[in-house]
């Protein structure tokens, strides 16, 4: 399976997604902002970092970048796309996901690990877990906070195009288990025909039991099969 990595100026996790899909044995291509088109793909990432410093707003300048006018041809094309933190910033920036990443509640940068709970297991990117699986998932945020308007959030409910949600080990979805203030504590999404996802989690951090755990790892083995 062929996938490339788009690269910013700032991105910061644009590597470990690299390394957690040639892991996987994704035929994986690096590729700068600036080119204007993209290699033969089945799988587009958009990585986390702090692309352009976040300096007007995150994901706002990346959103613009000439590559991205190809990943949208993509994405409507069909093409998996996958959005991690600022990546699923700039999704939202651009339009392939409604919505939007408001300041964590306590206006503080986050880096902790998390458990998540899989909300739709039926799908390219999640087939691999369990429908209410628990996983454990760093994260590493500043604007991780999701926000929508009612019909949307109306419409990922009826159209079951969340993805995960915070919850604390155990699977309580509550207050106290949503570390950024998420509306309905909501971690990732699904564009209506769920072959976009954008997650604040890093997956691609939890590959390995030497550094961290595998429970990232079925994301990956989902889209390869």
């Amino acid at each position: 399976m062929k996938s490339s990595v788009i690269v910013f100026p700032g991105s910061n996790c644009d590597r470990d997604i690299a390394v957690a899909l040639e892991k996987m044995q994704f035929k994986n291509q690096m590729v700068w902002h600036k080119e204007t088109k993209l290699p033969k793909s089945d799988l587009i990432v958009v990585p986390g970092g702090f692309s352009y410093g976040d300096y007007l707003r995150s994901g706002a300048i990346a959103g613009k970048s000439l590559i991205i006018d190809e990943v949208i041809k993509a994405a409507k094309s069909g093409c998996l796309i996958l959005g991690i933190c600022n990546g699923f910033q700039i999704l939202t920036e651009t339009g392939l996901l409604k919505g939007t990443l408001l300041r964590n509640k306590n206006l503080k940068f986050i880096n902790k690990d998390v458990f998540i709970k899989v909300i739709n297991n039926e799908t390219r990117f999640s087939k691999k877990y369990k429908k209410d699986q628990i996983l454990k998932i760093n994260i590493a945020h500043n604007e991780g906070n999701f926000f929508t308007d009612h019909n949307h959030l109306n419409e990922l409910k009826d159209k079951n195009l969340i993805a995960f949600k915070y919850s604390d080990e155990k699977g309580n979805v509550s207050e106290n288990s949503n570390p950024n203030g998420s509306l309905e504590n909501i971690a990732g999404i699904y564009n209506a025909n769920k072959n976009i996802l954008g997650m604040m989690p890093h997956p691609e951090r939890m590959v390995d039991e030497i550094i961290s755990n595998k429970d990232g790892i079925n994301l990956f083995s989902s889209l390869l099969n």
